[in-house]
């Protein structure tokens, strides 16, 4: 019987678990230049024993920004501090992928220093405030990208996973997911398009495919992976079709070869869909979990019952930086602290404790 803590080929990357860390946004990047501080170098590091990390949500370009203090890779700097972790990671043992995520719609003037505005499949804002420097504010009307700025956007998120690369990462996750641009082509609460990118299913799923094809051209399907979350509303989206959209995008990006299909369900309800993509697509696939409670050791019996390949954990990794060993053991956990959970110093960052050797 496969178990979570056995090793796992991914695409020819060994993975000496079954145990990922899902990307989770902390907002700790320097503002001005955006790039990961030495504090990350620890943070990711300290994490290392997981099979697979991802990391937080990387913006592929700088109108692809979401929040404040998130990290790029479409400079020549961020490239540079980006390998300063990837570096240390590989020689803790561990292996790496970025999350590309351009957020879209989901930002704000003032994230983006006034001098850009976000930007989406339509002209249609998404209802909440999101987090500024200045405080929370209404998210504002996006520009709606034009045919050739659609193209221009999907190069450059190409470009970031050649950046990925360069920076040394194992590979690059594309985020598909929450609400982000990916999912707001493919959702026609946020996508009104009349052109090849939007109307059918076949033209909403397109920019993700395109996405998907442009990246795994670029750097290897080996190190491509795409994360989904079928359904989700996060980010005030809301999708219909479901089923239709979903088999139809992974019909579409199946015969590209990817290393990995990383489903997160973020509503109850949709299992049933996890199982019919899983049967779906032949690659590896990742799972993060509904759970009606936190997430805990339970989730591995996926893996066993071969639900899913690999299991992702989000928060449980950021309290618990040595997770695998507290899985394997059922437990001592440490607590997160959530007012920690996005911004600030080291404090709820690189401080919580790993288990000591007595324990």
């Amino acid at each position: 019987m496969t178990t979570a803590f056995d090793p796992i080929d991914l695409a020819g990357t060994r993975l000496a678990n079954r145990i990922a860390m899902a990307p989770m946004t902390r907002s700790r990047a320097d503002g001005e230049s955006r790039t990961p501080t030495a504090l990350a170098v620890e943070y990711y590091t300290q994490r290392a024993s997981a099979g697979l990390i991802v990391t937080e949500g990387v913006q592929p370009s700088a109108v692809g920004q979401g929040y404040p203090n998130t990290p790029g890779l479409h400079s020549r700097e961020q490239i540079v501090a980006w390998r300063e972790v990837t570096d240390a990671v590989h020689a803790a043992g561990g292996r790496i992928f970025a999350q590309l995520m351009h957020a879209g719609r989901i930002g704000h003037p003032d994230v983006l220093d006034g001098e850009l505005h976000p930007v989406g499949p339509s002209a249609v804002a998404a209802a909440g405030q999101v987090y500024t420097l200045g405080g929370p504010k209404d998210y504002v009307v996006p520009v709606e990208l034009t045919g050739d700025e659609v193209r221009a956007t999907v190069s450059d998120i190409a470009a970031a996973a050649r950046n990925a690369v360069e920076a040394g990462f194992d590979g690059v996750e594309i985020h598909g997911a929450n609400g982000y641009l990916v999912q707001q082509f493919l959702s026609t609460s946020t996508n009104h398009r009349t052109d090849e990118w939007g109307g059918s299913v076949e033209n909403r799923v397109r920019f993700a495919v395109e996405v998907v094809r442009a990246v795994a051209e670029e750097i290897g399907p080996e190190r491509t992976g795409l994360r989904i979350s079928p359904a989700g509303t996060y980010n005030d989206i809301a999708e219909t079709e479901i089923e239709e959209t979903y088999a139809a995008l992974v019909a579409a990006i199946e015969p590209l070869g990817i290393a990995y299909l990383h489903v997160t369900e973020t509503v109850p309800g949709t299992r049933d869909l996890t199982l019919a993509l899983r049967k779906q697509f032949s690659g590896t696939f990742v799972l993060n979990p509904f759970t009606e409670g936190p997430t805990s050791r339970a989730e591995l019996a996926l893996i066993e019952e071969g639900v899913a390949d690999i299991v992702a954990f989000g928060r449980l990794f950021i309290a618990n930086p040595d997770l695998p060993a507290r899985l394997a053991s059922d437990g001592p956990y440490n607590e997160g602290d959530q007012q920690s959970f996005y911004a600030g110093d080291a404090r709820g960052y690189i401080d919580y404790p790993a288990l000591t050797p007595a324990a």
